[in-house]
């Protein structure tokens, strides 16, 4: 029965089934809006298709594939200057460049397919394997070499059906970890945050409010982010661009397409200094979590004013106030995410390179294409 599985590629979302919706209640990140601002605001170096898994004429998978063009960005992130940056930066313009991911790589945790509840998951992983087979044959038809394939981001008991269903003669790794702030259900205001930190961490608290208590902070709508849409995309790309690396960067229109679709679904919330837009952040509501989506901020007055730290105590006191379960802070700045209350969760993935002999060495590449980060855990909690 179960091998009548097959998979359909689309490549636009006015062709997805009526019921993809119906499958994508697990995430936000699958639904048709969604992936409509994928289409309209996508990376200018990535292409994405849209998965359909079927049981005969039945729809019972969903997935989302991005490839990227790595060669097209100016630059991969100008934060470390050394040898081993420009070594790593050499091997990926000759022979990484080309990546398909399934998954999204613009979001940390399992956004990349969901299945309905009585799926064979071994049979849907193999069957979306072949879809990736076929999006590489695709590429290739249209002068693109695949070099790397990449499936991620998964727990620990998603990552081992995936070595049950073909996976086992690829590189598993595991990246930074994803910073999960779980909300306790007794919490029922920021006071009870704030209760909670031991002495060191309340303290810090204090202190960044008192250096921040200049700052006006503003919920954005529509016509305010077209309004700054210049002065956004720059406090955004000079965070990107100090990043150790990068593999895209936003559309000049991402956030307003994002907030033109997803409508309330999607929060942007401006920083003000004496009128003028010092930062921002954005906040995705995905059900009972709450995603942290990319942010700005101009460095010279982010320090002396804490912003970033401030940043993150809003989006938790956002987030208790309005009855969230939990906040998804990604896996960049680790530390500081520890520092307010987030922990770790280890994510999975398995890579692939299309040349046997540089496949042979992933696992030592993997260091070039995904530094380790050494940073230490913090419990501000008593």
């Amino acid at each position: 029965m179960n091998s009548s599985y097959s998979f359909t590629l689309f490549s636009y979302v006015s062709e997805l089934p009526a019921k993809w919706n119906d499958l994508a209640a697990s995430t936000i990140f699958l639904t048709k809006e969604y992936l409509e601002v994928l289409e309209r605001s996508s990376p200018n170096n990535m292409v994405c298709h849209y998965i359909g898994l079927f049981h005969e004429d039945k729809l019972i998978g969903i997935a989302l594939s991005q490839f990227l063009d790595i060669n097209q960005l100016t630059s991969f992130g100008e934060r470390d200057k050394c040898i081993k940056t420009s070594v790593r930066n050499f091997v990926f313009k000759n022979f990484c460049s080309h990546v398909l991911f399934i998954g999204n790589n613009m979001l940390t945790g399992q956004n990349a397919y969901a299945f309905s509840e009585k799926t064979d998951a071994k049979m849907a992983i193999t069957t979306l394997k072949k879809a990736a087979d076929a999006l590489k044959l695709y590429f290739k038809r249209k002068g693109e070499k695949i070099h790397i394939t990449s499936f991620k981001d998964f727990e620990e008991v998603i990552a081992t059906d995936f070595k049950m269903s073909g996976f086992s003669n690829h590189y598993q790794f595991s990246t930074q970890p994803n910073m999960v702030f779980e909300i306790p259900s007794q919490w029922k205001s920021n006071d009870d945050y704030i209760a909670a930190l031991s002495k060191k961490y309340r303290d810090q608290y204090k202190r960044a409010r008192k250096k921040s208590a200049d700052v006006l902070k503003r919920k954005l709508h529509l016509e305010d982010i077209i309004k700054y849409e210049d002065i956004i995309y720059d406090l955004y790309f000079h965070v990107a661009n100090n990043a150790p690396f990068n593999t895209f960067f936003l559309a000049k229109n991402h956030f307003r397409v994002f907030k033109e679709i997803m409508k309330d679904n999607f929060l942007f919330y401006g920083y003000f200094l004496e009128d003028k837009l010092i930062g921002f952040n954005t906040l995705i509501k995905n059900g009972s979590t709450i995603d942290t989506y990319f942010l700005g901020y101009d460095d010279s007055i982010q320090k002396e004013k804490m912003l970033y730290l401030n940043m993150l105590y809003d989006m938790i006191a956002y987030s208790i106030n309005k009855g969230f379960k939990e906040i998804i802070f990604a896996r960049t700045a680790l530390e500081i995410k520890s520092s307010v209350g987030a922990k770790p969760q280890k994510m999975y993935g398995f890579i692939k390179h299309e040349m046997p002999l540089i496949d042979r060495f992933m696992p030592r590449l993997f260091t070039y294409l995904e530094p380790e980060t050494v940073w230490q855990e913090r419990n501000p909690f008593k």
